[in-house]
């Protein structure tokens, strides 16, 4: 049997233990993978592109348990009512190759998203940060403020969006969560004296949401919507001016902002800085990006969360997904015979 975690569960369990608890317990997860990063074995996702979006398989291995989340982008789904990202995940035990967890992770991904976004905050922003302005209101922006305000106590919040009817929802689901929120009529307006701007817009698009003339030093973007080939917000000059952390390079040259500049452009993993091999913010007047595309550590890390989160609860059900005679060599037996004779089939 297979420990299964569907978006009931979740919900459910994420009601029991509380938002910000569950982001605290997340990011933290995360954050010891990171300082472990070269235990992993790593690579660039698996994309398949097409012309309405990608899907990918992300793998990653500590070499005890393999993961992989399947996951994919397309931003047109919301035109016909469906959601622009969607996921699952799998956990396997490395000595058995037996998969031993399953879950969704269409609302984990959006949390592990923000939970990473806030983290590479806690190293990158400046410590008096205190106003984030958002661009684009879609599925992931309720997220990223949260995780803001957990890890980081942000609670000033600018926010635009080219469709009212996203600022109106993004004003509702946050309201009650004690923000200062200001809804602007565009983008320059919405950056205006925030400490923090998070980009995450969702048209695959070299796009320019954020243009040089509007970033002021001191100021730390979040660059979350440009995670794939073609699909970029900030202007180039940006990314000249500042110093840029990413979170494995490989990937990132091919999908993140980073794909508008030369092959060499100088960039800085995430888990050297949190190892301190390498440095975060070092001034006041620094301006810092940090080119998130995601990556299959931070699934990994998510998946072990959950599952550790659920054991001696009732938050995960147990799926038949494994054909395991109590012969391995009589895979045909569980055939010719009824499933509950324990002669053919192991239950456990």
């Amino acid at each position: 049997m297979v420990q299964f975690v569907g978006v009931d569960n979740v919900v459910r369990l994420i009601h029991s233990v509380g938002m910000e608890r569950f982001l605290l317990g997340l990011a933290d997860y995360i954050e010891n993978d990171f300082r472990r990063w070269n235990e992993f074995e790593k690579e660039p996702r698996v994309a398949s592109h097409s012309r309405d979006g990608v899907i990918e398989l992300m793998p990653a291995s500590d070499g005890r348990l393999y993961g992989f989340k399947y996951v994919n982008g397309h931003p047109k789904n919301t035109r016909d009512g469906l959601q622009t990202v969607t996921a699952f995940g799998v956990l396997s035990d490395v000595g058995t190759g037996y998969p031993t967890f399953f879950s969704e992770m269409t609302i984990m991904t959006a949390l592990r998203t923000a939970a990473t976004s806030a983290l590479a905050a806690k190293y990158l922003a400046r410590d008096d940060a205190s106003t984030m302005a958002i661009i684009g209101l879609g599925a992931q922006s309720e997220f990223q403020a949260l995780a803001f305000k957990t890890l980081l106590g942000i609670d000033k919040l600018r926010v635009y969006d080219i469709d009212p009817a996203a600022t109106a929802k993004f004003v509702r689901n946050m309201s009650p969560w004690g923000f200062e929120i200001v809804e602007a009529d565009s983008t320059a307006e919405a950056v205006l004296g925030a400490d923090i701007i998070t980009t995450v817009t969702a048209d695959k698009l070299n796009a320019t949401i954020l243009s040089d003339n509007m970033v002021g030093n001191g100021v730390h973007i979040n660059a979350v919507g440009g995670d794939c080939p073609g699909k970029t917000e900030l202007q180039r000059d940006i990314l000249l001016r500042a110093d840029v952390y990413v979170e494995f390079t490989e990937q990132t040259r091919i999908e993140g902002e980073i794909q508008q500049m030369p092959k060499g452009f100088p960039v800085t993993e995430l888990w050297q800085v949190i190892t301190g091999d390498a440095n975060g913010r070092i001034s006041h007047e620094q301006i810092t990006v940090f080119d998130s595309v995601g990556f299959a550590i931070e699934d990994f890390s998510t998946l072990r969360y959950l599952r550790d989160s659920v054991q001696h609860t009732d938050f995960y059900t147990e799926l038949d997904l494994l054909a395991d005679p109590v012969d391995p060599r009589d895979l045909y037996g569980v055939l010719s015979t009824t499933i509950e004779d324990p002669r053919v089939l192991r239950r456990a």
